[in-house]
């Protein structure tokens, strides 16, 4: 697990030094029964919040169920009508694949809808 987590440290990096964004979004933890998957993402996670850190990114959190309802509009959407939907969002010719980067697609547009909603609110 180290080297991996290590690995996805020094992506993430090369992203970051690549794209260089202002922001990043990431999904929070959330797990229901299985503790030993929730141990494993948790640690993922934190090297990537540790990579945004580390490079003065700002770091928003949306649950999933903000992403549901923002991409879906109900908070309670399954997977394949969030796929279906980032699809039709994006006029994608497919469902992006593997479902992970529907996932982060997803991530992305809630949190582009949240930035430009306030956006507007700043403006009245």
């Amino acid at each position: 697990m180290p080297q991996r987590l290590l690995e996805i440290h020094q992506d993430i990096l090369a992203l970051l030094n690549e794209f260089q964004p202002d922001q990043m979004a990431v999904e929070k933890l959330f797990f229901g029964r299985n503790v030993t998957t929730a141990i494993t993402v948790g640690q993922a996670r934190g090297v990537i919040l540790l990579a945004a850190a580390s490079k003065g990114i700002d770091v928003v959190e949306y649950t999933p169920a903000e992403i549901k309802q923002s991409i879906a509009g109900y908070g309670n959407a399954d997977k394949r009508q969030m796929q279906e939907m980032v699809q039709r969002l994006l006029d994608l010719p497919e469902i992006p694949r593997p479902d992970d980067a529907a996932d982060g697609v997803a991530i992305a547009v809630c949190h582009l809808q949240h930035a430009r909603y306030a956006e507007m609110s700043m403006s009245y």
